[in-house]
């Protein structure tokens, strides 16, 4: 019962997150979690991924997933450094 309830309570709370900062800010946060997945997937050889960045993410998290071809990587930022790190995606 405690359980239903805490994710009852986070889940009200995530629309209230997510309109705590303005479009322009939510568009910047997905431009830079893109530009820095991509330069990071470029670093480990992917040549041209197609990225798919979560439009929210989490409270301390920016997602989002690359592809190319059947290669295919999480990239996980982190909004407080702003910096990323990739994982095989199987």
């Amino acid at each position: 019962m405690f359980r239903i309830a805490a994710i009852a309570a986070f889940a009200a709370l995530v629309p209230a997150a997510s309109e705590a900062s303005s479009p322009e800010a939510w568009e910047e946060f997905r431009t830079d979690v893109a530009a820095k997945c991509l330069a990071a997937a470029k670093s480990t050889g992917m040549k041209s991924p197609e990225v798919l960045v979560h439009p929210l993410g989490t409270e301390t998290y920016g997602i989002a997933v690359l592809r190319e071809g059947a290669d295919k990587r999480i990239c996980v930022y982190v909004k407080q450094t702003q910096k990323v790190e990739l994982t095989p995606a199987t």
